[in-house]
């Protein structure tokens, strides 16, 4: 909902981060090429030679904080869905939950391609050629716009099929195959508001993001309660409504972006014309060698979650209706974890620039510890109110029951969270994409999955084993990154080949 590379000095303040949209809350964060970016905006501010290392906790928290409150918007949307949905009964949890699945897989591509746009229009906007910065954009564009376009078509012409790959009850299916084509045909909107999104953070501007988050909870807020309940004399489409908010919402989204874009000061980069789109073919190559590593981790992370959930449908529909609970309840835990990520990846690709990898080495172990001790405050809190918080998303009782363990063992969870996330966006900052790739891989293909395999069919276990594979991966994940990161690889990676 990953990579960078090198650049010229690094700048002071703001940095790019990752488009805003939660995926599946449980994926590491899909992180821009901040590296890039911190490194190219020192001709924005009109101060080439500037040079920034970070050397305070401050920093860290500045950078930080317009993620997590981005973050927090976009959860608050996820949230409100599954609540006004739980309450329509746990098919259609379940069938909210199924959908999740193929949305993250398609957002996990359309974030790759947009970190590479940032990446690359940051190179440019620091080396003062707008020109070559509209032509990056505009291969976002080709790009997004291509990617979602094929999707969506396979969305509408079989969704009962896409929706049996996941193994989904009959009765699921017939409840969730409108919402499904409806939120799922809503990925060209989306490849659009990712793609400009980049534009804007390539430009070091995250307010816009900020502002049309906002709008666009308020305006999901009020449309589902009026299509999914029939509100104000508006017809009751129950789940289908809250497809229909879900495609109306984003339409706003679009076409607040596009308005901004082209009437803000940034206008000069992010305004698209007829030569653009000509030059664009130019940086589809550099492009594809920012994303590819990045596409590759989200669809290890987002194939193997989507095989997680086939396991979990063996036990039940209030199984899965407890994990698409969960994982949208537990996400406010997880969101400073993707705030203090985009901190590292910036903070490090800034004093990387200015050629002080031991400054790189100490920004990221200081926003890992702060994730690490927000992340146990967090997880403490959600594991502790578990059941009262579960009530107030679900009236089915043996969805409180199943979600109860479920909570727990997820907070557990918590500590090495925040530390992958963290320390894998330090990586990325670095430059290093392939080592976030490779543990992606061996948390979830090497323990998540595996593990929950032997545990349902194998084993014959209860639910409670299969919810613990979750840690393992996890515990996987930090241990594999933080010997990474320690290791100091990462630090002869500089120089990249994205020119």
């Amino acid at each position: 909902m990953a990579p960078g590379s090198s650049g010229d000095a690094p700048p002071a303040g703001d940095g790019a981060g990752e488009d805003d949209a939660i995926e599946d809350p449980e994926s590491s964060p899909a992180i821009p090429a901040a590296a890039l970016a911190s490194r190219a905006a020192p001709s924005v501010l009109g101060d080439r030679s500037a040079s920034h290392t970070p050397r305070t906790e401050r920093e860290i928290w500045s950078l930080a904080w317009p993620v997590i409150l981005s973050q927090a918007l976009a959860s608050i949307v996820s949230l409100i869905d599954m609540a006004m949905v739980g309450r329509l009964g746990r098919d259609a949890v379940a069938a909210v939950t199924y959908t999740t699945q193929y949305l993250n897989l398609a957002q996990s591509v359309l974030f790759a391609v947009g970190m590479a746009s940032v990446a690359l229009m940051a190179r440019a906007i620091g080396a003062s050629e707008p020109a070559r910065a509209r032509s990056a954009f505009g291969a976002s564009f080709v790009v997004c716009g291509a990617v979602a376009g094929l999707f969506t078509a396979i969305v509408l012409l079989a969704p009962h099929g896409l929706l049996e790959l996941l193994e989904a009850p009959p009765h699921v299916i017939a409840v969730g195959a409108g919402y499904f084509q409806l939120t799922l045909g809503s990925v060209l909107l989306l490849a659009v508001s990712i793609t400009v999104e980049s534009g804007f953070r390539a430009c070091r501007n995250t307010r816009v993001a900020m502002l049309i988050a906002l709008a666009v909870t308020v305006a999901k807020t009020v449309l589902n309660a009026l299509l999914i309940f029939g509100v104000l004399g508006f017809p009751r489409l129950e789940l289908v409504g809250a497809g229909l908010a879900t495609l109306l919402s984003q339409v706003l989204a679009v076409l607040l972006f596009v308005w901004a874009a082209r009437r803000g000061p940034h206008a000069d980069v992010l305004r698209l014309g007829a030569a653009d789109l000509a030059h664009a073919r130019e940086q589809l190559r550099p492009m594809a060698t920012v994303a590819l590593p990045a596409v590759g981790e989200r669809v290890v992370l987002n194939v193997a979650i989507m095989t997680y959930v086939t396991v979990l449908g063996h036990y039940g529909t209030a199984q899965v209706a407890a994990y698409g609970i969960g994982t949208r309840l537990m996400s406010f835990s997880w969101i400073p974890g993707t705030g203090f990520s985009v901190a590292a990846a910036t903070l490090v690709g800034q004093a990387l620039g200015a050629a002080d990898p031991a400054g790189a080495e100490r920004a990221g172990w200081r926003a890992a510890r702060f994730a690490l001790f927000v992340s146990i405050v967090l997880g403490l809190a959600f594991g502790v109110a578990r059941e009262p918080i579960a009530h107030l998303f679900t009236s089915d009782a043996g969805v409180v029951e199943a979600l109860g363990p479920f909570m727990l063992l997820l907070a557990l969870a918590q500590p090495p969270m925040g530390v992958h996330f963290t320390l894998g966006g330090a990586l990325r900052g670095a430059g290093d994409t392939w080592t976030p790739l490779i543990a992606a891989t061996l948390g979830n293909w090497g323990f998540r999955v595996p593990i929950a395999f032997i545990a349902s069919a194998g084993m014959q276990l209860g639910i409670v084993w299969v919810w613990a594979a979750l840690i393992a991966d996890h515990f996987m994940r930090a241990v594999w990154l933080t010997a990474s990161f320690r290791r100091g690889r990462w630090k002869r990676k500089v120089g990249a080949s994205v020119r």
